[in-house]
């Protein structure tokens, strides 16, 4: 299982709809290969930063599967506009839990 966390800066002004956006784009996550959930978090600090923590099987079904697939358009489809700048994302393995 794998960690995906994007960095995604939203236009001032626009983070009630991007937050709606994001809801309405669970099904093109739930359709997706390799998925098992997500996480729309919201800095305190800079309030149009927010990080999507998304859980896949494995990198591919991300990189490959997801990026590759008509669900990918449709997720940019809903939330492509309200982004200030390109997203930042990385992908990491859990090491230690508690």
């Amino acid at each position: 299982m794998i960690t995906e966390i994007a960095q995604i800066d939203v236009k001032p002004g626009s983070e009630k709809d991007f937050e709606a956006a994001v809801t309405k784009a669970k099904a093109a996550f739930g359709r997706s290969k390799g998925f098992h959930g997500f996480e729309l978090h919201k800095s305190i600090e800079k309030p149009q930063r927010y990080r999507l923590m998304v859980k896949w099987e494995t990198l591919e079904n991300h990189t490959v599967d997801f990026r590759g697939s008509e669900n990918f358009a449709e997720w940019r489809g809903l939330v492509g506009q309200y982004f200030a700048s390109p997203p930042e994302v990385e992908h990491t393995q859990t090491v230690v839990t508690t």
